[in-house]
């Protein structure tokens, strides 16, 4: 057989085979292509609403739900998008008369080992989505998980990253996270324990509602409840112990806590009284 007419059959036999297979695989690549935006767009209207319902259920900032949104929608198209081409990748090679099934028995072996290797991945992922749709905590919250405290400076489907008080950044799996504390999820309680002498107790008692109603008054909608004196306690060595608490919105927690304080120490130097913060003294 001369080349030319090699050649020739070439090209006819690639004619017959385009006729049919190219139609089929853009006609199916098409449908996974619009199967992929159609998800997209459906999966971002489930979470805008979600947001929306976040947004008007909880007192928190929008921007931190609007962030663990992002998140979950971007993890869950991504995971979409790999299932789609494993999916093209078979339709092309079934078309090029590739036998997929056994292909991928080819493979199994290999498939096990791999997914051996990476369980911990795969914990550490759908752990993590648990996480961010069960809304345990988000970016910006302090939180205690794997026994460490700190501020969630990052949170995605593998890890979380906290930044302790003292600067300090710890990357957690979220395979390792069992238990998490969130110390500052919606509403957020405040306390202040201070010792004064027995003989002054009640004169202190007077000075603290004072500051505690001053500090509603000038700060009042960042309180979800007015602080208040909610304890007096016999304490050993002629002291009464005084505590104090107070509601507030997580993002302002901190800050109520120590303008109160303040408050407090001037409120008792200006009346010449003795006060101690109870962690000042357990710091001694």
């Amino acid at each position: 057989m001369s080349p030319f007419l090699a050649l020739t059959q070439s090209i006819e036999h690639w004619g017959i085979w385009e006729d049919g297979h190219v139609a089929r695989l853009l006609f199916a690549l098409g449908f996974l292509v619009i199967l992929a935006v159609v998800f997209r767009v459906f999966v971002s209207r489930v979470l805008s609403r979600a947001l929306a319902r976040a947004v008007s259920i909880r007192l928190e900032e929008r921007a931190a739900i609007e962030r663990r949104v992002r998140t979950l929608a971007t993890t869950l198209n991504w995971g979409f998008r790999v299932l789609l081409v494993f999916v093209a990748a078979g339709l092309i090679l079934s078309e090029f008369g590739l036998n997929v099934s056994a292909l991928v028995a080819s493979v199994g072996i290999v498939g096990i080992a791999l997914g051996l290797g990476a369980q911990t991945l795969v914990k550490d992922v759908l752990n993590g989505m648990f996480i961010l749709i069960e809304d345990q905590y988000a970016v910006g919250d302090t939180v205690t998980v794997a026994n460490i405290t700190g501020e969630v400076v990052e949170i995605n489907p593998r890890r979380t990253v906290l930044r302790d008080s003292e600067g300090n950044v710890h990357t957690i799996p979220n395979s390792a996270i069992t238990v998490a504390t969130n110390r500052t999820a919606g509403l957020n309680r405040f306390v202040i324990e201070l010792e004064v002498p027995f003989r002054e107790a009640d004169q202190a008692a007077a000075i603290v509602n004072r500051a505690c109603l001053e500090l509603a008054a000038e700060r009042g909608n960042e309180l979800t409840a007015h602080p208040r004196l909610v304890q007096q306690e016999a304490l050993p060595g002629g002291q009464v112990g005084l505590k104090v608490a107070g509601d507030s919105h997580s993002a302002a927690k901190w800050s109520l806590e120590a303008d109160l304080r303040r408050r407090l120490k001037r409120a008792f130097d200006a009346e010449r009284l003795e006060m101690e913060f109870a962690g000042d003294r357990a710091g001694k």
